[in-house]
């Protein structure tokens, strides 16, 4: 049985602003990769999907962890939970109305950890009780505004470990309590 798995950058106050944020530092960078490349795949909302299609074309200026993310991001099987796209890129499968059904089946046809891209897909799953785990790439800087990662109510969580990556991000992993 697969396992979901809400993972996201986020600042200290709780906001998952990437531009804001700014790209991971070397060691995040490789900690992301090899995540990518240990996932069964990824379910991403519509405004997430969007953001990480900029992997699907090469960047002159990426140098070789982004060429080796993309490579991995771009072989991933991805599921996309959407009304308004009509369709999708390489290695992706549009979700549209009965999204609960299909993420329910895609948990007990697969194996290994899905990751769950997007905090109002992420509040959508936690409502329905689907997510197993959640993973707070937490860093130093405060925003003070924007999309929080829990767009929702928070659920009772318990904290499961707890580890620092690179030089300025602690990632705090919870499940549900």
């Amino acid at each position: 049985m697969a396992k979901l798995v809400y993972a996201l950058n986020q600042s200290l106050d709780g906001y998952v602003d990437h531009m804001e944020i700014g790209p991971p530092d070397p060691a995040l960078s490789r900690h992301f990769i090899e995540q990518a490349r240990g996932l069964t795949g990824a379910v991403y909302g519509r405004r997430m999907y969007e953001i990480m299609r900029y992997w699907d074309d090469d960047q002159p200026d990426w140098d070789a962890e982004d060429r080796n993310f993309a490579a991995v991001w771009r072989s991933q099987r991805k599921w996309v939970v959407s009304r308004s796209l009509k369709s999708v890129g390489p290695h992706a499968t549009l979700i549209g109305d009965d999204f609960e059904s299909v993420i329910r089946g895609l948990k007990v046809r697969l194996d290994g950890e899905i990751d769950v891209a997007g905090p109002n897909l992420a509040g959508s799953l936690t409502n329905l009780g689907l997510i197993d785990e959640y993973r707070l790439y937490i860093h130093p800087i405060v925003i003070g505004r924007g999309q929080p990662f829990f767009a929702g109510p928070r659920p009772r969580l318990r904290l499961v470990a707890s580890d620092r990556i690179g030089e300025d991000v602690i990632r705090l992993t919870y499940v549900p309590a």
